[in-house]
């Protein structure tokens, strides 16, 4: 009996714990509709737009709590300031913002300060949107403004975070100015839209220019920045709408410290045109000592190629003499191993019709000995090819008739190949196949409009990558055949100085890189598929 009643009064508890949780559940509030008002700005101590301002910090009252999100990115102070203001809370919720400043202000300056949208509400993050504070320390705020537009020479898609620049052309402004001053007015077009406006202007006349700033330091970092500028001077006030094109300048002459990479390797990176230096050793090497120079394939540098010597240590010269500059260099050596011949071919496995095979080597080739080398089909009948030394690339390029739903074995017997040093190949297989010609598609396309030529067609897959380019001196039409079934851009480049190539500009030279046009449209290709398209170039 005790035991049934244990029984009774724990099934009794367990309805009254559920029959309460029911309650309890259907009594739960659902919160509402999410809330998606951003902040609002209630005051600000002193007024916004004040003149006369004297003080060393001003606060923003909200209707709510905040908090502030990528400040050091958002917030844009114009003209900027020496030194970062101190701005509380940081990661922390308030009812206002506190910014001190540290820097004496300028007199008789309007400044503006633009948070971006870095003040957002501390629940759901709902930002109060492009919140700008003026003031200015003299009697008046000034009124004028500028507009215009980021682009980027090269790529389809403009940078973010690009930091447009007014600097005042008076008596002390000069083309190097932006190498080491911040300018007179700072706008950023933050990470929403490539456009721009610099806000409270005064009346004068202004040199625009637009930095990627890296750096974050206001002033133009040749080698890390890229920039746009606009030639012609800017006189305020004025109604005109302006365009940048942001570019990455190629950087000016610097050679860096040699180093053994292998005990018969040395690299000397450089920036700059190789063309405009060369290397010597300061003292005669002995005549059992050869060295070769290489231009490296990938990276800028020049890859010193020297036989194994008990030398310690080796000076060298590196003079430039377009700039009458010579470096001087120590390079001692080092328990290295030594770089052996390693060969890598161009393709394994699918061949496509337009592609061109070739093998690459890791060090100098010297010699090739063509009786060690076959091309073989899949009946294993030997394919008729010719061979070419590209001594630049240091690689071999083999040319032999590709033919649909076919295999070839390209074959390198040991010491087909000899490099700088004697060294030779290990035996090299390749296999390869082709496809049918019903597996590709074909894009044939037309220019119209405004066409100056000559120019440089590049077709580029959807990360913007070249696969094959055409170059035209006169008006003709482009056919890119036997394309694998994918989607496609188009990229024109109006080669003005007819080189083949694009061109970027210079700052001080007040050059504007080349003009590029992308066709607007993908292009989609298929399998046993004819395109024609008609690409109208507009200025």
């Amino acid at each position: 009996m005790p035991f049934l009643k244990k029984i009774l009064s724990f099934l009794f508890l367990f309805f009254m714990i559920a029959a309460l949780w029911q309650c309890a559940r259907r009594g739960t509030p659902s919160g509402g509709d999410k809330d998606i008002t951003p902040p609002v700005l209630l005051r600000t101590d002193p007024e916004n737009l004040s003149i006369n301002f004297d003080k060393k910090s001003i606060r923003l009252y909200f209707d709510e709590y905040i908090k502030l999100e990528d400040v050091q990115n958002q917030l844009v102070i114009s003209p900027p300031l020496k030194y970062i203001p101190e701005i509380k809370p940081q990661g922390l919720a308030s009812k206002f913002i506190e910014i001190t400043f540290k820097d004496t202000l300028r007199e008789n300056t309007t400044y503006t300060i633009n948070f971006g949208q870095s003040i957002v509400d501390n629940n759901e993050g709902n930002p109060n949107s492009f919140l700008s504070y003026v003031f200015s320390t003299g009697d008046y705020i000034d009124s004028l403004s500028l507009t215009g537009a980021i682009k980027d020479a090269y790529n389809r898609s403009a940078e973010e975070f690009v930091s447009v620049m007014l600097y005042e052309i008076d008596s002390v402004y000069n083309d190097s100015t932006i190498y080491k001053y911040p300018p007179n007015y700072i706008t950023n077009t933050l990470d929403s839209v490539p456009f721009f406006t610099l806000q409270n202007l005064k009346s004068g006349e202004y040199a625009l220019v637009a930095i990627k700033d890296e750096g974050k330091n206001n002033v133009f970092d040749q080698r890390s920045d890229k920039i746009g500028f606009l030639t012609d001077t800017i006189s305020l006030p004025t109604d005109s709408i302006y365009l940048l094109n942001l570019f990455k300048e190629k950087p000016d002459y610097s050679i860096s410290v040699p180093s053994y990479v292998a005990k018969n390797h040395i690299i000397f990176g450089y920036q700059g045109s190789k063309e405009d230096f060369k290397i010597e050793p300061l003292i005669a090497l002995p005549d059992s000592v050869k060295t070769l120079m290489t231009k490296n394939r990938e990276k800028d540098t020049i890859d010193y190629w020297i036989t194994p010597t008990d030398i310690d240590s080796i000076i060298f010269t590196v003079t430039n003499e377009n700039i009458s500059l010579i470096d001087t260099f120590t390079v001692k050596t080092r328990k290295l191993p030594q770089d052996s011949l390693q060969l890598t071919p161009s393709h394994r496995g699918k061949l496509n019709f337009e592609d061109k095979f070739h093998i690459l080597a890791s060090t100098p080739i010297s010699k090739i000995d063509t009786s060690r080398i076959a091309v073989l089909d899949k009946d294993t009948v030997q394919t008729p090819f010719l061979l070419q030394l590209d001594s630049i690339k240091n690689k071999v390029d083999f040319n032999f008739e590709i033919v649909d739903n076919q295999k070839y074995n390209v074959v390198l017997l040991p010491g087909a190949i000899e490099d700088f040093f004697g060294m030779q190949n290990d035996t090299l297989v390749a296999n390869l196949s082709t496809g049918g010609y019903a597996d590709y598609g074909n894009l044939t396309l037309n220019l119209s409009g405004e066409v100056s030529y000559p120019l440089l067609v590049e077709l580029i897959d959807d990360k913007g990558d070249l696969v094959r380019k055409i170059f035209a001196k006169q008006p003709q039409t482009f056919e890119f055949n036997n394309l694998d079934p994918k989607n496609y851009g188009i990229r024109i480049i109006l080669d003005a100085n007819a080189n083949g190539k694009w061109d970027t500009g210079s700052y001080l030279g007040k050059i504007q890189p080349e003009v590029i046009k992308y066709y607007p449209d993908i292009i989609e290709i298929r399998a046993n598929w004819e395109k024609n398209e008609t690409f109208v170039i507009t200025n």
